[in-house]
């Protein structure tokens, strides 16, 4: 995996993601390579799709190594990433649920859920996230099996 420092990081976010979402960019400046930003910079409703898919398809493109993705429950957000062939998107409330997400199933997109947990938890998450590298073995031929057959 790359270093920290060697990735571009894609953020998609709605309405209820603004002020993590701002968060993580504000931490991460200078450790990240560079954020992406696909989401909306108002707490003005909006429909999450319209994010999600625009960073999934960087992500499928390599426009970005990795994405976060952040709605209220993380759950519309997440759903709508995996909509995408190549997208592994892996709704975390927790460091050890996103790290087994990365080691296991290789994800490739974290999903936060703004509503349930605090910006700082987030940053957590992300981190660990970026961080952890996919273990391969076993869990390469079951990642494998996960994309529809065309």
């Amino acid at each position: 995996m790359k270093p920290l420092n060697e990735l571009t990081v894609g953020i998609a976010n709605d309405h209820a993601g603004v002020e993590v979402k701002n968060y993580i960019i504000e931490q991460l400046s200078g450790k990240v390579k560079r954020f992406v930003n696909f989401g909306t910079d108002t707490t003005d409703s909006c429909d999450y799709p319209d994010y999600a898919h625009p960073l999934a398809t960087a992500i499928e493109t390599g426009e970005c190594d990795f994405g976060v993705a952040i709605c209220g429950t993380g759950n519309g957000i997440s759903i709508t990433c995996n909509k995408h062939q190549a997208v592994r998107a892996a709704l975390s409330w927790e460091e050890e649920i996103a790290k087994l997400g990365r080691e296991h199933n290789n994800a490739n997109v974290v999903g936060i859920p703004a509503r349930f947990i605090s910006k700082e938890k987030a940053l957590q998450i992300v981190e660990a996230f970026l961080t952890t590298d996919f273990e391969g073995g076993r869990h390469e031929r079951r990642v494998e099996k996960i994309a529809v057959a065309k």
